[in-house]
């Protein structure tokens, strides 16, 4: 654990961004199950935002009623470029947050999702200052920003607002090096800055707990009991300056897994480091799509491709070779939406994504693996 802004915050932190599913909904029964394991553990970050369908109602309901408001710390954040057409309707995503959680403050809240093509919108609607005035009035304890773009760009807003408590980034050992991700640089500026990170997308959208063969032989050789995702999520729980580490966990299972090794948290040691450093090095020769399935690229969708599905069915080929797994997983992705062919080209997925992926040429690469050659 590290004591951050007064308080002591345990290192692994609950992601409710891919919640169990149940029908149409939540699955509020095991979300609930999973938010006992996590408290019983003596864990207490929950990290939610506006846009994550369903998840402020949710967590509301398996933590809020359940639990007293001390005994926990909730994030949440507002978004200013997807269903936010106004400076009003902007602004609106905290009392709407506010009321959807019954959380009555928020400790942490957040900016969310900076990327060149958006991160001016939020001066636009001077929500800089906003967040001040609700942290003035109590209903925000610490504010700053999640971020998905480039060094160059999280030393400018650093610059430009000091005042920020602390920053989100997107850190694994897979996008350490990655020129699209910066991780590694990322981290260094914001370190540079003085600022301490919470740590989104550890395990990659899951893909660092199913990674290639070549890293599981790694992983495997060396400790053949520790899951692919507890190297991922050591790796950044690390780091120094880390406030916490956000595992998206969808059930029990993974909730179970992370606590396991989170607990009684220890660094990676020398050997596990160079075994990671391998790691790298393999996946620098990936063929794999590096989505993370966040869905960010399907909200406007005029056709709505299910776009993240339909990447892990590519990467079951592209990553181990399974074919026959990938088809179908690919059927499984268009039998709930149209078809990777039925891409239009409009390429609003592109702006979306925090990734920075070829959406629409990926989306022809898996046209011609699927569509063409059935």
């Amino acid at each position: 654990m590290s004591d951050y802004f007064g308080k002591e915050v345990p290192k692994l932190g609950f992601g409710l961004m891919r919640l169990p599913k149940k029908g149409l909904g939540t699955d509020i029964e095991q979300v609930k199950k999973m938010v006992d394991l996590f408290m019983a553990a003596g864990f207490t970050y929950f990290d939610t935002a506006f846009v994550y369908t369903g998840s402020e109602a949710a967590i509301k309901k398996a933590l809020v009623d359940r639990y007293p408001r001390q005994s926990y710390t909730l994030a949440t954040k507002i978004n200013a470029f997807m269903m936010a057409p106004t400076e009003k309707a902007a602004k609106n995503q905290f009392f709407t947050s506010l009321k959807r959680t019954g959380a009555g403050y928020f400790d942490y809240y957040l900016l969310h999702a900076f990327m060149e093509n958006n991160y001016r919108k939020y001066d636009k609607f001077h929500l800089w200052d906003f967040v001040k005035e609700q942290k003035a009035k109590g209903l925000i304890r610490y504010f700053g920003f999640s971020f998905h773009a480039g060094p160059e760009l999280l030393d400018q807003v650093l610059t430009e607002h000091p005042e920020v408590d602390f920053i989100q980034l997107q850190l694994n050992y897979a996008d350490w090096e990655n020129p699209s991700v910066t991780s590694r640089a990322n981290y260094e500026v914001a370190r540079r800055h003085g600022k301490s990170i919470t740590v989104m997308e550890p395990v990659k959208g899951g893909t660092l707990a199913d990674p290639p063969e070549a890293v599981k032989k790694l992983f495997r050789e060396y400790h053949p009991d520790m899951s692919y995702a507890s190297w991922a999520i050591r790796f950044v729980a690390s780091l120094d300056g880390i406030i916490t580490v956000l595992s998206g966990m969808s059930d029990i299972e993974q909730m179970k897994d992370n606590l396991s090794y989170m607990k009684d948290f220890k660094p990676l040691n020398e050997e596990e480091q160079r075994i990671i450093w391998k790691a790298q090095r393999i996946l620098g020769n990936s063929s794999t799509i590096p989505c993370t399935a966040c869905h960010y690229c399907t909200e406007g969708c005029p056709k709505q491709i299910r776009i993240p599905e339909i990447f892990s069915a590519m990467n079951k080929q592209l990553g181990n070779g399974q074919m026959a797994e990938a088809k179908k997983d690919y059927q499984k992705a268009i039998s709930e939406g149209h078809k990777a062919s039925d891409c239009v080209g409009c390429r609003q997925c592109e702006k979306a994504c925090p990734q920075h992926l070829p959406i629409v040429n990926e989306l022809k690469r898996s046209t011609e693996m699927f569509d063409i050659c059935k």
